[in-house]
C-alpha cells in the first residue's frame, strides 16, 4: 500500500532546484518510497493506495529547530522554570506545548538542557506512541560551574535539584554528570561554557577552561553523545571550537580566531537571534527588563551578532535554526520561523539556504539525521505543506493558518488547538508589587493624594 502525495511546489530540502507537479510515495512503514514527477510516478493501484491532494500547495520537508526548551514552560524568570511546579506537572505541560510547535510545522526539535528528565520523558512518550508529537532530541541539565550560566542562585542556597542546571565544581565532577545522564538515555550534552565576570575591558570570562571543556567534550562523544553549547563570549566559542563541540549556540562574540577553529573543527553555530529580536521589540516600557535597559543592551548585542554571523556565513561555518523558545516572548508554537526570516533579512542567507539550514543542516544534529530534513527515497516522511511560497516571502511560514498539514511518518498530526491559562500553568513566582513605595514614589505617583497630616499647631 503507498500514499501518494500530489505536490504543487516540492522542495526537497537539499540542494536540488524547486520542482513542480511533483508526487510523493510513502509506504507503510512511514518512509519515502520514491519522488517522482507527476506524470512519471508509478500507477496508483486501485485497492490499497491512496491520494493526498496538496497539489496547490508548497510542499517541504518538516522544519526542524535545535533550541526549543520543553521544560521552562513560557517562563518570565528563573525561579518559574526551577521552582514553582513539580516536576510531573512540568513534564505534561512540556508535553502540552511540544504539540504546539508541531502544529506550527516543526516536525523535530532539540530540547538542550532542562530540569530533571523532562525532554526525555516526553520523548520516549512519542516515540513509543503514547502521544502524537514532534521527534525530540533531548538532554538532561546544563552542565554549569560557579558563576557560569544556571547557577544564578545565593551561594548560601545553591543549585536546587529541580534547576535546569548541574552544578559540578571539579572536572572529575563533571565526567560523572556526563556518565549519569548517558546512562538515563540522553541524546545530547549541554555545557554552560559561558560566566558572568568579566576582563576590565568587558570581555566575558569562559566558565570552564579550556581543558576542562575538552574533557567534557571528548567523554560525551566516547559515550556516543553529541554535545551542545552555550557560549556567548569569545573565549567560551573559541574553547568550545577547539574542543569539537558539535553545536555551539550565540556565538555573539565570535572573531576570525573562532571561525579558524569552527572550520577546523567542524562546529555548528545556532544563532538564535529570535529570542534577543523579541526582547528588542516586545518589551514594554513598564516591565522591569525595560526598566533595567535590557532591550538597549540587547539590540547593542544583536547587532554585534548579525555581523559576526555574516563573517562566520561568509566563510562557510554551517548555522542552524533555533530560536530559545520557552520564555514568556519566545511562547512555543509562535515565533519558530522568525529565526529564518532573520537568517535571509539580517544575516544574508537567501530563502533557500534558510529553509535548508531549517531542513537538513539542522538534520545533521538531530536524532534521525540521516532520516529527517530531505524528502529523498528513504527518509521518514516527515513534511508539511503550506499555502504560499516560502521562497518568495519567507515570512509567511509565521502565519500558522498557512501551515495546512503536518505529517510525521506520513500520518497527518491532528491536534486541536487548545488555549490555556498561563497564570496557571506557569506564572507561579510570587509577585505581589513591582514597585518601592516610598513617600517620594508615592507623591510622584499619586501627585493630589494627601500624605502626612499638618503638624499639629
Amino acid at each position: 500500500m503507498t500514499t501518494h502525495v500530489r505536490c504543487g511546489s516540492l522542495f526537497t530540502g537539499d540542494t536540488s532546484p524547486l520542482r513542480h507537479d511533483a508526487t510523493i510515495g510513502i509506504g507503510d512503514d512511514g518512509r519515502i518510497a520514491f519522488v517522482r514527477d507527476t506524470a512519471d510516478a508509478p500507477p496508483i493501484a486501485v485497492h490499497g493506495d491512496s491520494v493526498l491532494d496538496y497539489s496547490r500547495l508548497f510542499v517541504m520537508p518538516g522544519l526542524i529547530d535545535v533550541h526549543t526548551h520543553l521544560a521552562y514552560g513560557n517562563a518570565k524568570s528563573e525561579e518559574d522554570i526551577d521552582l514553582y511546579q513539580p516536576m510531573e506537572f512540568r513534564a505534561l505541560r512540556a508535553l502540552f506545548f511540544a504539540q504546539k510547535v508541531l502544529m506550527a510545522g516543526y516536525t523535530s526539535i532539540c530540547a538542550p538542557g532542562d530540569a530533571g528528565q523532562i525532554s526525555l520523558s516526553v520523548r520516549d512518550s512519542i516515540n513509543f506512541g503514547l502521544f502524537d508529537g514532534p521527534r525530540v532530541t533531548a538532554a538532561g541539565r546544563y552542565l554549569t560551574t560557579r558563576q557560569g550560566l544556571t547557577d544564578w542562585y545565593p551561594t548560601w542556597i545553591g543549585v536546587p535539584d529541580t534547576s535546569i542546571g548541574r552544578l559540578v565544581t571539579s572536572k572529575d565532577e563533571a565526567i560523572e554528570e556526563i556518565r549519569v545522564q548517558a546512562k538515563n538515555g540522553v541524546d545530547c550534552i549541554k555545557l554552560a561554557l559561558d560566566g558572568i565576570q568579566t576582563r576590565p575591558n568587558g570581555e566575558l570570562i569562559a566558565a570552564f577552561t579550556q581543558d576542562e571543556t575538552t574533557a567534557m567534550v571528548t567523554e560525551a562523544h566516547r559515550l556516543g553523545r553529541k554535545v551542545v553549547a552555550h557560549a556567548r563570549g569569545k573565549e567560551a566559542v573559541l574553547y568550545a571550537a577547539r574542543a569539537g563541540v558539535d553545536l555551539i549556540f550565540h556565538a555573539t562574540y565570535l572573531d576570525d580566531e573562532c571561525i579558524e577553529a569552527l572550520l577546523r573543527s567542524g562546529s555548528a553555530l545556532g544563532p538564535t537571534l529570535t529570542f534577543q529580536r523579541n526582547i528588542i521589540d516586545f518589551t514594554q516600557p513598564h516591565e522591569p527588563a525595560a526598566q533595567k535597559g535590557r532591550p538597549a543592551h540587547v539590540e547593542r548585542e544583536y547587532a554585534i551578532a548579525c555581523e559576526n554571523m555574516q563573517k562566520a556565513r561568509k566563510a562557510g561555518v554551517p548555522m542552524m535554526t533555533g530560536t530559545d523558545s520557552g520564555f514568556a516572548v519566545t511562547p512555543y508554537g509562535e515565533w519558530h520561523a522568525l529565526e529564518l526570516e532573520i537568517f535571509v533579512r539580517d544575516l544574508g542567507f537567501t530563502s533557500a539556504e534558510a529553509l535548508r539550514c531549517a531542513t537538513s543542516i539542522a538534520a545533521r544534529f538531530v536524532n534521525h539525521g540521516d532520516s529527517v530534513g530531505v524528502l529523498a527515497p528513504g527518509s521518514f516522511a516527515d513534511f508539511i505543506a503550506v499555502e504560499g511560497l516560502p521562497l518568495e516571502n519567507i515570512a509567511i511560514l509565521q502565519d500558522k493558518t498557512r501551515i495546512r498539514h503536518v505529517h510525521v511518518a506520513g500520518k497527518c498530526m491532528q491536534i486541536p488547538e487548545r488555549s490555556y491559562d498561563p497564570r496557571q500553568v506557569t506564572d507561579r513566582s510570587l509577585v505581589n508589587w513591582t514597585d518601592l513605595y516610598t513617600q517620594e514614589r508615592v507623591r510622584a505617583l499619586y501627585p493630589a493624594r494627601k500624605l502626612v497630616a499638618a503638624a499639629a499647631e
